[in-house]
């Protein structure tokens, strides 16, 4: 199993004829990806050979819907346009939209959340990676070739350190791995792939990759404390961020002790989850309990 995406998945691109939209599609489909179709409504009744793979172009969500099935989108358009993509999305009945654009404002981010949530549809991003099912799927920018299908679940904050964590433990492998972006306002938090992973028969272990910043972390512990069995091991990004300067990363507002990279490990470890300096070390903690429980 996996959560979210499996190779039953079947994904529009919105935003496929563009340079982002057709490179990552290729990649997708070479992945072994269901892509079914792109949506651009100037482009609609063409089509887009990728490689001997046609691919048909919708003039709009609802017409792909209509005519394949599809049950995922990932939005690759401008940041002034994301909130019509996923907007659009929902109201086609996409059960899953992956936003991949950064720079999204805020104000739209909570709109189309909020009329997604109304809707049904999840919602992972803005501003993230997307998410991959080794072996099955690839909804995003995740590269396909650095790990394997294994039973560590990964929900990351950070999309470098999801593809490093991966590729540490690429001898281990993956249910899924989950980029939830690091925006201050995104679709899918750390609690909800928790949970997801906590009900997954296929995941025996978790690992959480947070960073500075707001206080997800240590909301994502309290619900560890309380309703995960399965081990988890953390990693927290910034431990030698320095004091009193602004971070570059959206969601990285830190103030006195709250959001800081020391008070989230405690937080997590005090849930009992093994807490890495980096990311080398996290992924020998790994290793340990899964040692330890073989």
């Amino acid at each position: 199993m996996a959560i979210h995406l499996t190779k039953e998945s079947k994904i529009l691109v919105q935003g496929m004829t563009g340079g982002e939209g057709m490179k990552h599609t290729r990649r997708m489909l070479a992945a072994g990806t269901n892509v079914v179709g792109g949506v651009n409504p100037r482009k609609a009744g063409r089509t887009v050979d990728f490689n001997d793979r046609p691919a048909p172009v919708f003039g709009s969500v609802a017409e792909g819907v209509d005519a394949t099935g599809a049950d995922v989108t990932v939005v690759f358009v401008p940041p002034a346009f994301t909130k019509a993509a996923v907007t659009e999305a929902a109201d086609a009945g996409i059960g899953l939209a992956v936003v991949i654009t950064e720079g999204v404002p805020v104000h739209d981010s909570v709109a189309f959340l909020a009329h997604a949530r109304r809707r049904g549809t999840r919602v992972i991003g803005p501003n993230c990676p997307g998410l991959i099912s080794p072996g099955q799927s690839v909804a995003g920018i995740i590269p396909a070739d650095i790990t394997k299908p294994g039973r560590i679940g990964l929900v990351s904050k950070s999309g470098t350190l999801t593809y490093q964590l991966m590729y540490e433990l690429r001898d281990i492998g993956f249910s899924t791995c989950v980029g939830i972006g690091g925006d201050p306002v995104v679709g899918t938090t750390h609690i909800d792939c928790l949970a997801a992973f906590q009900d997954d028969p296929d995941t025996d272990l978790i690992v959480l990759i947070g960073e500075i910043g707001g206080d997800a972390e240590e909301r994502a512990a309290a619900y560890i404390r309380d309703h995960v069995t399965k081990p988890v091991v953390g990693y927290i990004a910034g431990f030698t961020a320095p004091e009193g300067r602004t971070m570059g990363h959206a969601g990285a507002i830190v103030s006195g002790s709250s959001g800081t990279a020391r008070a989230k490990q405690q937080a997590l470890e005090a849930a009992g989850v093994r807490v890495g300096r980096t990311p080398t070390e996290t992924a020998r903690q790994v290793l340990a309990v899964l040692d330890a429980g073989a």
